[in-house]
């Protein structure tokens, strides 16, 4: 698999102030907006109080999210084939809203903003909806699924813009700024996983032993901590400038090219409208041959050509420059690497779903301990947390002498090495359940046996998810990358969803004519192993097609000139 950071450069930065200024040379400003100073703004001092805030959002999102299935099933008496159903479409939900939330921050709010006090304030007091104390449980039904999706529109303004904040902190012209810049998304993906692993013990405790109202308040008081930790830093944070719709700019360029189909391309790419608009001064973009349809936007139509500086007067939605085509190529080529993301989190939506609902059919005595089945949730955490440090301080020192990449493993080598490690925790999980199922008879089989299922789970996180936010962040034009960390985001939702599917189909299939199916209320009766084989199977397919398409990717590469 060749890195995108390995190919032929499509965008080349104009060389950017002197190497010795005092100034970023990526256009960022301060909280004034004016030109950001390096010594007094972003870098690590602005980032430890974003990765401060994102433990606290993380560990309010997680101490709803790993414990309700437990909550759906035991206090809602939903089916575990519902209650897996339902945590799914809603995770996948609480991912598909940043892409509004990308919208508004690169259009109109900025990222600062855009995480700000009504999405957090939203994501912190709806929890409680979630112990309403109603007499009627179709009204409390009915609270918990409102507080639920409200908390998932609260996400939306988070998600996909502290990732995108933190990485705007780092000058992409300065090459130590530019190596720091990887590793904050590893830190990054670690804060969230800190927070997770807090969850996953203290929460879940604190929500089985001690009462759901408690368990629920407990996010709420630790958002509003991050809110103040958040806005503590506004004086230190960089800011990107605002560079109008990504939404906007892109579908001029599919409407002009489909009003323009039937004008011939030139044979030589330069007499493309080249002429660039105030937000692409500072880039200049390579042209490429592939989607060719799409240059068609960049036409200049002969009534335009004829008087100099005609074709700046015609609309937008006729003609577009060549950088602003090029934008909308880059999307088309991230594509299929996206694709292969869908699967990989349908597999990792399984931490919490169906692992909970199988860990809650084994005996969870360890020693003197009665553990909570979503407990076990912790071994894919650590896992996540300890994998994290040994990869950025070990791994990548190591593969760099190797591969001479700055980042040691290419980006689509990483995203493939996580890949195929969820192609083992799927396997392992099934060999865990058709062992739990012979041995039914005898007894319960003790729930220590998933934690290798949940480790190496985390191991692939480990790979993936974080890359792939680096990925899509690096990848996207300059002025999409809240909208490119979102793609991000959106591919968790849709791993989701189509777990949610895949749920659904296998019920329908396998429950007919009163079967017990291969996911029953009790799992004694079915077959939760053929659905983790079928998984297994699902991801070796992925596999295989992301191999094919990283071979043939070629991507944006942004070349410093410093």
């Amino acid at each position: 698999m060749e890195a995108a950071d390995e190919e032929t450069p499509l965008i080349h930065y104009l060389p950017p102030q002197d190497e010795g200024s005092q100034y970023t040379s990526d256009g960022t400003v301060d909280v004034n907006k004016k030109p950001a100073l390096k010594r007094s703004t972003g870098n690590w001092r602005a980032c430890y109080l974003i990765l401060g805030s994102e433990i606290n959002e993380s560990l309010a999102f997680s101490g709803i999210q790993k414990n309700l299935v437990t909550y759906l099933t035991s206090v809602l008496h939903e089916s575990n084939v519902d209650a897996a159903k339902n945590v799914s479409t809603w995770i996948g939900s609480c991912f598909f809203t940043p892409l509004i939330g990308a919208f508004l921050a690169d259009t109109y709010w900025g990222r600062y903003w855009t995480v700000g006090m009504i999405a957090l304030t939203v994501s912190a007091w709806l929890p409680l909806l979630l112990d309403s104390s109603f007499n009627s449980t179709s009204i409390h039904r009915a609270a918990v699924y409102v507080g639920l999706y409200l908390i998932a529109v609260g996400s939306g303004g988070i998600k996909p813009c502290t990732s995108a904040l933190g990485a705007d902190q780092f000058d992409g012209a300065d090459p130590a700024e530019r190596v720091n810049k990887g590793s904050f998304f590893n830190w990054f993906f670690f804060s969230i996983n800190l927070g997770s692993l807090l969850s996953s013990t203290v929460l879940v405790w604190v929500q089985d032993n001690v009462g759901w109202g408690v368990g629920f308040a407990i996010p709420m008081a630790l958002t509003v901590l991050g809110l103040a930790v958040f806005v503590a830093g506004r004086k230190v944070y960089r800011y990107k400038k605002l560079e109008g719709s990504p939404l906007t700019r892109v579908l001029q360029v599919v409407v002009a090219a489909v009003r323009n189909y039937s004008l011939t391309l030139p044979e030589d790419s330069s007499a493309l409208h080249e002429m660039s608009s105030p937000n692409e001064t500072n880039r200049k973009t390579a042209h490429t041959c592939q989607f060719r349809f799409f240059d068609k936007a960049a036409i200049v139509a002969p009534s335009s050509s004829g008087e100099k500086g005609a074709a700046s007067t015609v609309s937008p939605w006729r003609l577009c420059t060549v950088p602003q085509v090029e934008e909308l190529k880059l999307l088309l080529r991230m594509f299929p690497v996206w694709a292969s993301m869908v699967p990989f989190f349908a597999v990792t939506s399984q931490a919490s779903s169906t692992f909970i609902e199988q860990g809650m059919a084994m005996d969870n005595r360890v020693g003197p301990f009665t553990v909570p089945a979503a407990s076990l949730a912790t071994f894919h955490t650590i896992s996540i947390i300890v994998g994290i440090p040994i990869y950025d301080a070990a791994l990548v020192p190591l593969a760099r002498r190797v591969t001479g990449n700055d980042r040691g493993l290419s980006q689509l080598r990483r995203l493939g090495v996580g890949l195929a490690l969820s192609v083992a925790a799927m396997a392992y999980a099934a060999l865990v359940e058709a062992r739990r199922l012979a041995a039914a008879s005898e007894g319960a089989m003790s729930i220590v046996w998933q934690a290798p299922s949940f480790a190496v789970l985390g191991a692939a996180e480990v790979f993936t998810t974080s890359g792939v936010l680096e990925f899509f962040y690096d990848q996207s034009p300059g002025g999409m990358k809240s909208l490119g960390t979102s793609l991000a985001h959106i591919a968790i939702a849709a791993g989701s969803y189509l777990n949610s599917a895949v749920l659904g189909a296998v019920a329908w299939a396998t429950a007919r004519g009163g079967a017990a199916g291969w996911i029953p209320d009790d799992l004694n009766e079915g077959h939760l192993d053929y659905f983790f084989w079928l998984m297994a199977a699902l991801s070796v397919v992925n596999l295989l097609h992301f191999v094919h398409c990283s071979r043939r990717y070629r991507g944006n590469k942004t070349a410093s000139t410093t």
